[in-house]
C-alpha cells in the first residue's frame, strides 16, 4: 500500500475527480467483501444494510448543497483513491452523477453535488487514527464495532467481548447485548470467572461442557432482553439474577479444569423460548461448512481424509499440541493445489481467482461476517495457505484455518461438484 509521493506522515488537500474515488469495503459499520466492487457497496448501502448507511436520511440532511468543510479522509491504494472516512457522502455524488445503477425510490432527494472533490490525502495510519477519533468514541460505532477495528487497524489487543462473539456469536445474534453496559460491566472479568468463563490466549475458556456454556449465555441474554439486567439494575450482579437451575449448574462445575470453548458455527445462541440447538459433532458439518458431495477422483479422495483427519483433532485437541492445528492447515494448501491442478490451472492463485468470488456469494451471512473476521478474502487465502506449509504461529491460529476451510468448500462444490 503507498502514499502519494513524498507524503509519508503528512496531510494533503487534493482534488481528485468524483469519478475516481473508490469505496472502502471497510466500513466498521458494515464491512464486505474487500474485492467488491462500489456498485456493490452502493446496493447494499441502499437495500441490504440500509439502515447502516442512512443515505436517504444524510442527503436530507446535507440540504441544497454539498459542503465543502467536510472533505473526505482518502488514502492512496496505489494508483486507487480509497474513501477512508465520507463514503456516505461519496455514495450521494456517485448516484448524483449517475456513475452508479440505484433504484431512485431509495433516493428521493439530493443535493447538488460537484464532480471534482476536495479530499485529505494522507497515510493510512493517519486515515485510521481519524476515522477511529470522529467515530470511535462517539456511538456512531456499537462496541462490537468499535472493537474490531481496535483490533484490526489500530492493531489493539482483542477485549473480552470481541473473544465471546469470535467464539460463540452471542453478541452478533442479540443485538440487545450490543451495549457499553454489557461488554464493561456484564462481561468483565470477575464476573466471567464467577460464571466459570476465563479468557485465556484470546479464546474463550471454560469450566462447562458446549452445552451447558450455550444455556449459561442464553440466560445471561434472557435476563438482559427482560431488564432483569440493564443500566439501573443488577448491572454487576450477573450471577445472583440467573434462575436457581443455571446458578446450581454453575456451581457444580466449579471445581472442573478450564478448557477452550469450541462452539464457533454452531447455530446462534437466541433469546427466546426455543429450544437451544446443540452443537454438530460431525466433523464434515462444521469443517469445510457442511458436508461436501464431490465426483468421485483424487480431490474426494483427499477431502474425504482431511475429514478423518479433522476428526482425530475434534475428538483429541485437548491432547494436542496447538501446532497440530498447522499440519489440518497444510492439508488444505494440498488440497486446493490438487484441486488446482484437476482443473488445468498452473497455480492456486488462478484457482482462487476463479472460484473465490463464486464461492463467497454462497456463503451465509454469517459465514461472511466470520470469513472477515479471520482476514480471509481473496487477496489473502493463497498466502494463508503457504502460510500452513511452514511453521509461523498464524498457522495455528484455528478459527482462520476454519475459515479457510469454509470458502474453499465452496470453491470445490462449485469446480468439483457430483452435479
Amino acid at each position: 500500500m503507498s502514499n502519494v509521493k513524498g507524503m509519508k506522515m503528512s496531510q494533503k488537500i487534493v482534488e481528485i475527480p468524483l469519478k475516481d474515488l473508490v469505496l472502502w469495503t471497510e466500513n466498521p459499520r458494515d464491512p464486505v467483501d474487500p474485492s467488491a466492487k462500489d456498485q456493490d457497496i452502493v446496493d447494499r448501502a441502499l437495500n441490504g444494510s440500509g439502515k447502516k448507511w442512512n443515505i436517504r436520511t444524510l442527503a436530507k440532511k446535507m440540504g441544497d448543497h454539498y459542503d465543502y468543510s467536510e472533505l473526505p479522509t482518502v488514502v492512496y491504494h496505489g494508483k486507487k483513491p480509497v474513501v477512508y472516512d465520507g463514503n456516505q457522502r461519496i455514495i450521494l455524488g456517485k448516484i448524483k452523477h449517475n456513475l452508479v445503477d440505484f433504484n431512485k425510490s431509495k433516493v428521493d432527494f439530493l443535493p447538488v453535488f460537484p464532480e471534482i472533490i476536495p479530499c485529505n490525502v494522507c497515510s493510512e495510519k493517519i486515515a485510521l487514527q481519524n476515522v477511529f477519533r470522529k467515530h470511535g468514541g462517539i456511538g456512531s460505532w456499537n462496541p462490537l464495532e468499535r472493537d474490531i477495528f481496535i483490533n484490526k487497524h489500530l492493531k489493539g489487543d482483542k477485549s473480552p467481548f470481541l473473544i465471546i462473539d469470535e467464539c460463540t456469536g452471542l453478541i452478533t445474534a442479540n443485538p440487545h447485548l450490543n451495549k457499553r453496559f454489557v461488554k464493561d460491566e456484564v462481561f468483565k472479568k470477575d464476573n466471567l470467572n464467577k460464571l466459570g468463563f476465563s479468557i485465556n490466549n484470546d479464546k474463550l475458556t471454560s469450566k462447562h461442557n458446549n452445552s451447558d456454556v450455550y444455556n449459561i449465555l442464553n440466560a445471561i441474554s434472557k435476563q438482559v432482553l427482560a431488564r432483569k439486567i440493564s443500566t439501573r439494575k443488577n448491572r454487576g450482579n450477573v450471577f445472583e439474577t440467573l434462575d436457581s437451575d443455571i446458578r446450581k449448574l454453575i456451581t457444580s462445575n466449579k471445581n472442573k479444569k478450564f478448557e477452550f470453548v469450541d462452539i464457533i458455527n454452531s447455530e446462534p445462541i437466541i433469546s427466546n423460548n426455543k429450544k437451544i440447538t446443540k452443537r454438530v459433532k460431525s466433523a464434515a458439518k462444521i469443517f469445510f461448512g457442511g458436508k461436501l458431495y464431490l465426483k468421485s477422483g483424487v480431490v474426494s479422495n483427499l477431502y474425504r481424509d482431511i475429514c478423518d483427519l479433522y476428526d482425530f483433532y475434534d475428538r483429541n485437541k485437548s491432547t494436542l499440541s496447538p501446532s497440530f492445528v498447522g499440519v489440518i492447515n497444510m492439508s488444505l494448501r494440498l488440497l486446493c493445489e490438487t484441486a488446482a491442478k484437476d482443473c488445468n490451472c498452473s497455480k492456486i492463485d488462478r484457482y482462487a481467482e476463479m472460484y473465490f468470488d463464486k464461492a463467497k456469494k454462497e456463503l451465509t451471512q454469517d459465514d461472511t461476517t466470520f470469513l472477515y473476521k479471520q482476514n480471509v478474502s481473496k487477496s489473502t487465502l493463497v498466502s494463508l495457505l503457504h502460510t500452513g506449509a511452514h511453521s509461523y504461529s498464524s498457522s495455528s491460529n484455528f478459527d482462520q484455518v476454519l475459515a479457510v476451510s469454509i470458502v474453499l468448500g465452496r470453491m470445490l462444490t462449485i469446480s468439483h461438484s457430483k452435479d
